[in-house]
């Protein structure tokens, strides 16, 4: 065989694979969005939040499938939850050990471990992955992340639903602080446009990082989401 010859099998073979990546990475992000949560377990969800009804559950569950694309998009890296309820829906699915392991592997292909929701402070790896699950949850919506104008489900979930000892989002604070920190109704407010500030940890780790892409398939950082435990 000359060279000309295998020089263009491999190139074919390299097409391949990329098509045959993005074609996995589709079947994959598919199969998020399409997913039932197994009987039962909104019941678990509804203990710890009596007052969501019927229609405020399916929010939950599409912002926790928002999530985990989020991890799939940044090529399984670190993501942070920024949201208490979808945070709660996510530990509870957790129990149900089969079908969650299950999930994990036609989504994943490996298992994605729990951690806590957070918001933006000292610790590093939880603002990289929070920065990380702003930038794709923005880019699900069609929204700027750097300008967003309004705030992707999974940031405005838990102000959207009043949830007690929930983080609450707002796309813009520039106008709000010169107000004060603090608003009445909700207490705290957490700023979208925080995400690409480095004074928290002297970085923007995460926000748009050259890893995260919303194709291919690489190794990510080999610990799943958070790593962690509960």
């Amino acid at each position: 065989m000359t060279l000309l010859a295998l020089s263009v099998t491999a190139l074919m073979a390299l097409v391949l694979g990329v098509v045959w990546l993005r074609w996995r990475q589709a079947k994959r992000a598919d199969y998020i969005r399409s997913f039932t949560f197994p009987h039962g377990l909104f019941q678990k969800v509804e203990a710890r939040h009596p007052q969501l009804a019927l229609k405020d559950h399916q929010l939950v569950a599409h912002a926790l499938r928002q999530f985990f694309l989020a991890h799939l998009q940044s090529n399984r890296q670190f993501v942070s939850m920024p949201s208490q309820v979808a945070d709660d829906l996510w530990h509870e699915f957790i129990l149900y050990t089969r079908n969650y392991a299950l999930f994990c592997d036609r989504a994943f292909g490996r298992f994605m471990h729990h951690t806590p929701a957070v918001v933006l402070g000292r610790n590093r790896q939880n603002n990289t992955g929070l920065r990380r699950t702003w930038w794709h949850c923005c880019r699900q919506e069609n929204i700027d992340p750097r300008n967003a104008t309004r705030l992707p489900l999974l940031f405005a979930l838990d102000a959207k639903l009043n949830i007690a000892g929930g983080f609450h989002y707002r796309a813009d604070c520039e106008g709000f602080r010169r107000q004060g920190d603090k608003d009445g109704s909700t207490g705290v407010v957490h700023c979208g446009g925080d995400m690409s500030d480095s004074s928290y940890d002297g970085g923007t780790d995460g926000f748009g990082d050259s890893s995260s892409s919303d194709g291919g398939d690489g190794g990510g950082d080999g610990g799943g989401c958070g790593g962690g435990g509960d």
